[in-house]
């Protein structure tokens, strides 16, 4: 009988799984991307699923992420040997303000239909920080269409922003995006603060000025529709002070939510994932220089992982009693499902 676990992503663009082997002197350390164990053990095959788990008035629905993770978990059991699964990670969005009915249902279900008895509950934000810097101490800032930063000194969970484009999000892909239409609206009415080179850019991706806000508002994917606007800020930037002044503000504003949740002693390691990495050194040159001055005795570091890569460390890990992160209900919450 081969045991192993099950390590799932959940996020805005659906559900990532991987089913994968531990063993003796396993399961330690990244071995690269989809890595997350040592010793020939770790991750053996994995599936994908393009549909995002449902949000209903319960927050997210354990029965629509039950019916698809179910068909995936059984067909890599059957496809890489494993006869048995002795942990679950479900990396989640949205786990710790939507997660209520997940704790509540979760593990019996997982128990009932594939036998499993630890099961671990993470914050999308925890997974990222965990594939990034594994369990070392430090800060990561998880940068998408949204913003969330997580620290922790091994002790406890930090969080910082992560509320939304309307309330916050400071510096993510939304927040860019809005700030570079503005410039763009500026230029078009004359006032001062507008962007000639923006201007041109809005109307290029969403036709006359005058039409943006109905381009815009309107829109349930609002978000993601202000973050498409975010690499022609950065194209711009080399040439267009406006451009750029609008990414020094993005650096500043990550560097912010960096300060708030790093840990004060030692040399706590930094990183920043996601996404807005891909707008290069417009952004992370003035980044760099922003986390010097605000954590000068932080080490800036690649990351390692993405949050799947962070759900299968935390999982092997558990799985091989080498679990140091700190748990947490909201966070990182880790519960064995007693026999029967």
């Amino acid at each position: 009988m081969s045991t192993g676990f099950l390590a799932v992503d959940s996020g805005g663009s659906g559900l990532r799984a991987v089913v994968g082997a531990v063993g003796p002197g396993g399961g330690h350390g990244h071995d690269g991307p989809g890595g997350g164990a040592g010793g020939g053990h770790g991750p053996l095959g994995r599936r994908v699923s393009r549909e995002p788990v449902r949000t209903g008035a319960h927050g997210i629905d354990p029965g629509h992420l039950m019916g698809q993770l179910l068909p995936m978990a059984r067909e890599l059991c059957a496809e890489t040997g494993v006869t048995e699964l002795g942990t679950v990670v479900v990396g989640a969005a949205g786990l710790a303000t939507l997660g209520d009915a997940l704790r509540a249902e979760l593990p019996g279900a997982l128990a009932r239909e594939l036998g499993v008895r630890t099961v671990a509950l993470a914050a999308d934000a925890v997974t990222a920080y965990v594939g990034a810097l594994g369990p070392r101490a430090g800060a990561v800032v998880a940068a998408g269409t949204g913003l969330i930063a997580v620290g922790t000194d091994l002790s406890r969970w930090r969080r910082a922003d992560g509320w939304g484009h309307l309330l916050g999000d400071c510096g993510s892909g939304a927040w860019i995006g809005r700030a570079g239409l503005e410039a763009a609206l500026r230029a078009h009415d004359g006032r001062e603060g507008g962007s000639a080179p923006l201007l041109a850019r809005a109307e290029e991706r969403f036709g006359p000025a005058a039409g943006l806000p109905g381009q815009v508002y309107p829109r349930s994917d609002r978000p993601a529709v202000l973050a498409s606007f975010a690499p022609d800020v950065a194209a711009c930037a080399a040439a267009d002070p406006v451009a750029a002044e609008i990414l020094r503000a993005a650096a500043r504003h990550l560097a912010d939510s960096a300060a708030a949740v790093c840990p004060a002693g030692g040399a706590p390691l930094v990183a920043v994932t996601g996404g807005l990495t891909r707008l290069g050194d417009p952004l992370l040159v003035p980044l760099r220089d922003e986390l010097a001055k605000r954590l000068p005795q932080a080490r800036w570091t690649a990351a390692e992982g993405d949050p799947l890569d962070g759900s299968v460390r935390v999982a092997t890990d558990l799985a091989t009693g080498s679990f140091t992160l700190p748990s947490d209900d909201r966070m990182l919450w880790v519960t064995t499902v007693p026999d029967g």
